[in-house]
């Protein structure tokens, strides 16, 4: 078969456009595809809702493919291997309910079970600001990575979705973008972000499930983002609490879809 340059360039524009064309109308937008997003982009796509993930980045995944300074491991506790269960992830137990896995293994499959699962995936897209409708969230304002960072005078898009999950991590970027731009008040203690405090695995874990919650109208916070907009500590290369976060995170908005 003779390759046509034009042809292989039509089939990718043709084949990309038609999919950010469906993407424009989702139940449920997310953004940041690390293990907390991708768990619930996973979990509310095998429901069979409309999902669309947005990943500032190249590589779909955040911190977990680095695991502990570049060392390619990751821990998880019982809840979280129970979780890595589901996925095929191999897991070795390292005793005393510690166990560990392939940070590699382990973020491939995850963004493969999430996009196998109906996902709509875009890598190196960002979110530059909400849609706003009635003081509810109803959809995102998304821009090429590329134009951001070459600070380009171009304008966004808009799409539209019932729901937002901010799985932006430690920059908590959605929560900034109300607090910051829109004056809006927080549903935590103090109405803003409270801020992310310092190193405590065992704490972080546990409250990076309790604060999965939904934050603003129509906005749920994912992962190490809640921790950062309830001021709960960090946690490091333990994943555990990431993805049930995740799985959380997609339950919630399952009930109310």
């Amino acid at each position: 078969m003779k390759l046509d340059d034009i042809r292989i360039s039509k089939t990718i524009i043709e084949r990309y456009t038609a999919k950010l064309l469906d993407a424009l109308e989702s139940d449920v937008a997310i953004v940041g595809g690390g293990p907390s997003g991708l768990a619930a982009a996973y979990y509310l796509a095998k429901e069979g809702h409309k999902v669309t993930l947005f990943e500032r980045k190249l590589s779909i995944g955040g911190g977990m493919w680095g695991g502990g300074i570049m060392f390619n491991e990751i821990v998880v506790q019982e809840g979280g291997k129970k979780i890595l269960d589901e996925f095929g992830i191999r897991t070795k137990s390292a005793g005393d309910g510690y166990y560990s896995a392939d940070s590699v293994e382990a973020t491939s499959t995850l963004c493969s079970a999430a996009v196998k699962a109906g996902t709509g995936m875009f890598n190196l897209m960002s979110v530059e600001d909400v849609k706003m409708d009635e003081e509810k969230v109803t959809g995102l304002v998304i821009i090429w990575t590329s134009i951001e960072m070459a600070s380009l005078h171009v304008d966004p898009v808009t799409m539209r979705s019932k729901f937002v999950v901010d799985a932006t991590g430690h920059a908590a970027e959605i929560a900034h973008i109300l607090q910051d731009k829109g004056g809006h008040r927080l549903n935590t203690p103090t109405g803003r972000i409270m801020g992310e405090k310092h190193m405590c695995a065992e704490v972080a874990e546990t409250l990076t499930v309790e604060n999965t919650k939904e934050y603003f109208p129509n906005v749920y916070g994912s992962g190490m983002c809640c921790n950062a907009v309830y001021g709960g500590p960090r946690m490091g290369p333990v994943f555990g609490g990431m993805l049930m976060s995740g799985k959380k995170a997609a339950e919630m908005i399952h009930e109310r879809l």
